[in-house]
């Protein structure tokens, strides 16, 4: 049995593919099988496939019910110890990345770091472990995460939702199963940011509010309302201002000085003269 199982979900995405295949292929770790799951494209992306075939173990392209449907199909096709999911567009982000993460593969869920879009400050989780409430308005990066197959075995990614499914799957499997994590600090994937589960931000609110209000008790499920409301955006930026002692002072004084402009428009327009 090979040691990793690496699957691309492609459609319509000839050249985002061929650079997810290229930043496959050039690793200097080889013990991988590769697979690739197209939604029948018609933009040449398959004769992107055929081009690499000998570096590919299996492909179809066919029309598929949505993302975690073809990702479903990707997973009952592997047969590594553990899955990467390195969709088309997204590309790992040095050559010895997986030589460098697999030695560390010794937990049921292994969580790198990824670029996101134009940025070039490693995102991720940020504490050795992990609890409910990393999942509230977060999650891992699925793209740099290694991922035991045999947890597929009873928990596929739920087909119901389009843009949640993997952040389901984790709670699943790291809370309510109690399953070993470990987080490490490889910058493991460039992310290509652009995909539905990144910008349909409304959409995937929604889903998760739908999922944490079936799986949590009714006051709890309150209390997860209470603390997404009042978290903030700017939240997954912490920990590069962090980092910045100059730049964090800076910040915190414009915040406090736009605080005390937005207090005395708030005084005028409220008490008008």
């Amino acid at each position: 049995m090979k040691k990793l199982s690496i699957i691309t979900i492609n459609y319509n995405n000839c050249n985002g593919l061929k650079k997810t295949i290229e930043s496959i292929v050039n690793q200097t770790y080889s013990d991988y099988e590769y697979i690739i799951i197209d939604g029948g494209s018609t933009d040449g992306s398959v004769e992107i496939i055929k081009e690499y075939a000998d570096k590919i173990d299996y492909w179809v392209s066919e029309p598929d019910k949505g993302i975690y449907n073809a990702m479903n199909k990707g997973i009952l096709k592997s047969t590594g110890e553990y899955c990467n999911f390195m969709n088309s567009g997204d590309s790992y982000h040095q050559t010895d990345v997986l030589e460098n993460v697999l030695q560390f593969c010794n937990a049921d869920i292994v969580a790198g770091k990824y670029i996101k879009g134009n940025m070039d400050y490693p995102f991720g989780h940020r504490f050795d472990s992990i609890t409910m409430l990393d999942f509230v308005k977060g999650t891992i990066p699925h793209p740099a995460s290694f991922i035991k197959r045999s947890l597929f075995e009873d928990n596929l990614y739920d087909e119901n939702y389009k843009v949640i499914s993997d952040w389901k799957f984790f709670i699943d499997v790291l809370i309510f199963k109690n399953c070993s994590f470990r987080n490490i600090e490889i910058i493991v994937t460039d992310f290509d940011d652009s995909g539905i589960s990144s910008t349909n931000t409304e959409l995937s609110i929604f889903e998760r509010e739908k999922v944490l209000k079936g799986i949590l008790l009714e006051r709890i499920y309150v209390d997860y309302i209470r603390f997404a409301k009042a978290d903030s955006p700017l939240l997954e930026l912490t920990p590069i201002l962090n980092k910045t002692d100059g730049f964090n002072r800076f910040i915190y004084s414009l915040v406090a000085f736009l605080i005390r402009i937005y207090s005395v428009i708030r005084k005028i327009t409220h008490n008008p003269l």
